[in-house]
């Protein structure tokens, strides 16, 4: 199984990443540990969190994610096995967002006590933050670098323009800078990314960690219609795929399913890995099987027949 570099970082994953927004919410702790065991028995190594895990659940504050995956590196001992990868900008309470210099300071110890980690893989901006200058964005990284707290940095939700002006901020300040996007892209979702963002990212080789590449379940091709909705909590999110560009696109990835005998999100997910400058998508699973299905797609090479079949059905021109 290849492994790709995170930008020019010198960090190199398997190009797959666990989404583990769904620990603390839709799914407990002990839940949670069976899926990182067998993540890692699959040889697969890189895990994305953020600080705001799970805040939106009645009862959790933020920070649930997190802390299920510190306990588990503690109890498995398994940190060398693994790149963590989580971030900060959210809101997070009273006072408790943005990429300012004391929030990310005080944001950036609170993730590693609940990681139970000396230091963080990859440290994203969750959000881009405008009033706050980049100066001092990239001036408190570059610093968390230096003291070992952090090894490489990652930005996501920024529009072009701004990864390019942190891009050059860091260049003429000799500033550490971020060595990854994180934009939300899939066979549904294609325009802004590959318009705005693509050009940016191939430019200056810029790693992308790409969320919603099952366009929030829609591209398993389990949500067909208006009663299946209710088969997930994040259902509701999955309605405006209803349309005919949606069901083209399931359309498609059902006739390559059937000739790769695998799962429509399997495809999807191939399609994406196998798009020029994508690192690796991310992905959750609620279960140790879903987790088999989806991380099938590292090892499906799809065919160039097939990629333009999937290319020209989720065609938006």
């Amino acid at each position: 199984m290849e492994k790709r570099e995170i930008g020019k970082s010198g960090i190199k994953i398997k190009p797959f990443a666990l989404g583990t927004n769904v620990f603390g919410w839709t799914i407990d702790e002990p839940a949670s540990f069976k899926i990182l065991d067998a993540y890692v028995d699959m040889g697969l190594d890189f895990i994305d969190t953020a600080d705001v895990y799970s805040k939106w659940v009645p009862g959790n504050k933020g920070g649930e994610s997190e802390t299920i995956i510190g306990n588990w590196l503690k109890k498995s001992g398994k940190r060398n096995k693994v790149i963590i990868a989580t971030k900060v900008g959210k809101p997070m309470g009273e006072g408790m967002k943005g990429l300012s210099k004391a929030y990310i300071n005080k944001a950036v110890e609170a993730s590693l006590k609940r990681l139970q980690t000396d230091h963080i893989d990859l440290y994203q901006s969750h959000d881009d933050d405008k009033a706050t200058p980049l100066l001092e964005t990239m001036e408190t990284y570059t610093k968390l670098i230096k003291e070992g707290k952090v090894k490489a940095l990652g930005a996501s939700n920024y529009g072009g323009d701004r990864l390019k002006e942190a891009i050059m901020i860091s260049k003429e300040n000799n500033l550490a800078a971020y060595q990854c996007l994180q934009p939300e892209y899939n066979l549904y979702e294609r325009e802004q990314y590959e318009t705005e963002l693509e050009p940016v990212c191939r430019e200056n080789n810029i790693g992308v960690i790409n969320y919603y590449p099952l366009a929030s379940g829609f591209l398993t091709g389990k949500y067909r219609a208006e009663s299946d909705l209710s088969k997930s909590p994040r259902g509701q999110g999955v309605k405006k795929y209803f349309n005919d560009h949606g069901f083209k696109i399931l359309a498609a990835l059902d006739s390559v399913a059937a000739e790769y005998k695998t799962t429509p999100a399997a495809i999807a997910l191939a399609w994406v890995i196998a798009r020029p400058g994508i690192t690796a998508p991310i992905a959750s699973a609620t279960t140790v099987q879903q987790l088999r299905e989806i991380t099938a797609s590292v090892d499906l090479h799809l065919k160039s027949d097939a990629i333009d079949l999937l290319t020209k059905a989720s065609s938006y021109s």
